[in-house]
């Protein structure tokens, strides 16, 4: 599949699942899964609120630097409970037709 803006989450997604059983040494991603949902919940938590922090200031870089830290966080979290982002996908769009 060829990398575009439209698809580059669901290869994100890809790489996270990959990144899954790798080892948790050396990899961030294998470590937090081996930490459990209540880690992998935390980090989205603390992610959410640094994201919430920026967006009261006036730094845009820091703003969309911890958007991205938390989409990831949010991206592993999703893995961990056995959903992917389509399933999200699916949620909105069903929202939308009503």
């Amino acid at each position: 599949m060829k990398r575009t803006k439209k698809n580059f989450l669901f290869q994100l997604e890809d790489i996270i699942e990959r990144k899954r059983g790798e080892d948790p040494e050396t990899s961030y991603t294998a470590s937090l899964f081996k930490k459990g949902i209540n880690k992998i919940a935390q980090k989205v938590g603390e992610e959410a609120i640094e994201t919430v922090i920026e967006a009261k200031d006036n730094n845009d870089d820091l703003f969309l630097n911890e958007s991205a830290d938390l989409l990831f966080h949010y991206l592993i979290l999703l893995q961990a409970k056995n959903f992917k982002l389509q399933d999200i996908i699916e949620v909105l769009e069903k929202r939308n037709k009503k």
